[in-house]
């Protein structure tokens, strides 16, 4: 975390992405921030002492929507470190019914609310999904600014508005069509997915990446990729092609891994202090 200390930038880590289990760090080297806690208390622990960094140093956590697999560290994180959890009201209402410890630590947000944590403002935007509320998350900076956009099924005006100008974006690049159509999974489960209050296909995905590259942002990361439904070349081809056809160039796109802490990704242009 030393670089980061000295630079005054955002950086963003997954610390997990997938199915099994979704965790974000964003950081200014002095603000910390995680969005969604999907693994384990001692996971996220652990991966964030690799980075020089204690739970107890996060000034909240935001939740996207209450899916397991986004929220299952949370009643141990509640329970030791009583972090702020920030989720819209119909999210967390079904958070205090899954993770009874974070009731006394939740706190409702709506849409397009900024959050101000000392040098970080975060705000909210509404997405398509199977869920009681999904949100997902712009974090600015000082000088910079991310978004993440996962678990949704549609690219909506919303979502679109939302992502303009980032510099970095998080993407949901979930599956690949022909493999899910043609996967083991059960029909009603291969609709859900690929409904519109599911998951983005490669193509979908790589248009959110188009959108937010168009509008300025220098490096996508490719997330939530399903370990059934697609592969990492997969997700990335599509998004290859589709920044080829489009005259997309100098954006730089990274793919988070599943169940490992990724490298760093800064987020726009270094600035010494």
């Amino acid at each position: 975390m030393t670089g980061m200390m000295q630079a005054r930038r955002l950086v963003v880590y997954t610390l997990a992405s997938g199915s099994s289990g979704n965790c974000t760090l964003v950081s200014d080297g002095a603000v910390h921030i995680l969005i969604d806690a999907g693994i384990s208390c001692r996971r996220i622990v652990k991966s964030l002492a690799e980075l020089g960094i204690s739970a107890q140093d996060l000034r909240g956590i935001f939740v996207t929507h209450e899916h397991t697999d986004h929220i299952s560290g949370l009643q141990t994180l509640s329970k030791h470190f009583h972090l702020p959890v920030f989720a819209a009201a119909p999210c967390a209402a079904a958070i205090a019914a899954k993770a009874p410890a974070a009731q006394d630590v939740l706190q409702s947000i709506s849409p397009e609310e900024e959050i101000c944590l000392d040098s970080l403002a975060v705000q909210g935007f509404e997405t398509s999904h199977d869920s009681a509320f999904s949100m997902g998350f712009t974090v600015a900076g000082e000088r910079d600014k991310m978004a993440l956009a996962t678990d949704l099924g549609m690219l909506t005006s919303q979502v679109r508005q939302a992502i303009a100008g980032v510099d970095l974006l998080v993407a949901e690049t979930n599956h690949d069509l022909n493999l899910l159509r043609c996967g083991p999974y059960p029909y009603y489960l291969k609709q859900r997915i690929s409904g519109a209050t599911g998951h983005l296909c490669n193509e979908d995905g790589a248009e959110l990446c188009r959108h937010a590259a168009f509008h300025g942002a220098k490096t996508v990361v490719l997330a939530h990729l399903s370990a059934e439904n697609n592969t990492p070349d997969s997700a990335y081809r599509a998004v290859e092609e589709t920044f080829a056809v489009n005259g997309v160039e100098d954006v730089t796109i990274e793919l988070a891994p599943r169940d490992t802490l990724s490298k760093a990704y800064p987020v726009g242009a270094l600035v010494r202090k």
